[in-house]
């Protein structure tokens, strides 16, 4: 297992980074190897995201000292979304099964989390989002058909799409998480215009499902200093508290969203008007 660190960053700060700058504390480019598990840990609120990618036998979700437990989940709670052929998991002695757009909860207190394939020519690839928690709630499988889903947009601004909320209160209990998926519909390439922001929640984003040639363009910083990151498939970005976050691609694309802070009220959010930024 590898594990990248990411420091909280200031928005006065963020205001004079360069390109390079930008994509080394908000873009990770790296979130899926094959037989490795790829982690980030980020200070903002302390998630920690990733890639599991089995190919030839089974993973094992290890702590270590950059989170000073006896185990990954012994004070944190963990999401989970397969965005790769059929495999499984295997949250202490259970067997969850998952197929491309499966999701689960995983509870405080699991001791041992693995992943396998089924193929390692069509290798499962389970995206993980990880919380702090202060309460154990039951494991979970969240099946892509038991997501909640959400219509939002219209084809004539070019951003329908439906949001499946997985990890969220419509759907399974957590003390802070909240994980979804966002499909856009042909045609359709903006998500989250006008955008928001929300002081209450970080947020990261994976975004997946695209053509090699195909990139979103995400925009970032505070309404008055907007930037914006080049991401590639199977990329992700950082979005602290205090930053837009919206995105235009090329061509159609998905991405899970992954939240934790103060609430797990999705509406939760301050909308900018497009007249508002610069």
């Amino acid at each position: 297992m590898k594990l990248d660190i990411r420091y909280s960053s200031h928005p006065a700060d963020v205001r004079s980074y360069d390109t390079e700058e930008q994509r080394k504390s908000f873009l990770v480019e790296n979130i899926f190897a094959e037989d490795e598990i790829l982690l980030t840990y980020s200070h903002q609120d302390r998630v920690v995201f990733g890639g599991a990618m089995p190919l030839k036998g089974r993973l094992l979700l290890e702590s270590g000292k950059d989170f000073g437990t006896e185990y990954f989940l012994a004070r944190r709670e963990l999401g989970v979304i397969n965005i790769g052929g059929p495999g499984r998991m295997i949250p202490d002695d259970a067997v969850i099964e998952m197929l491309k757009g499966d999701g689960a909860y995983v509870g405080m207190g699991t001791k041992t989390v693995s992943f396998e394939s089924d193929s390692a020519t069509d290798p499962a690839k389970f995206y993980l989002v990880s919380a702090p928690a202060h309460q154990s709630y039951p494991t979970v499988k969240i099946a892509f058909s038991n997501a909640n889903p959400k219509k939002l947009g219209t084809a004539d601004f070019s951003n329908a799409r439906t949001i499946y909320q997985y990890v969220h209160p419509a759907v399974c209990k957590s003390c802070q998480l909240v994980m979804g998926l966002t499909i856009l519909e042909k045609g359709s390439v903006w998500n989250t215009m006008p955008c928001h922001t929300h002081e209450r929640r970080m947020e990261v984003y994976l975004y997946f499902d695209m053509a090699a040639d195909t990139k979103v363009f995400h925009f970032n910083g505070t309404p008055s200093e907007t930037r914006h990151l080049v991401v590639a498939n199977e990329q992700a970005v950082i979005s602290p508290s205090w930053s837009i976050h919206s995105g235009v691609g090329t061509a159609s694309y998905t991405f899970i969203w992954g939240m934790a802070g103060e609430n797990q009220t999705f509406d939760d959010m301050d909308f900018v008007a497009p007249e508002n930024l610069k």
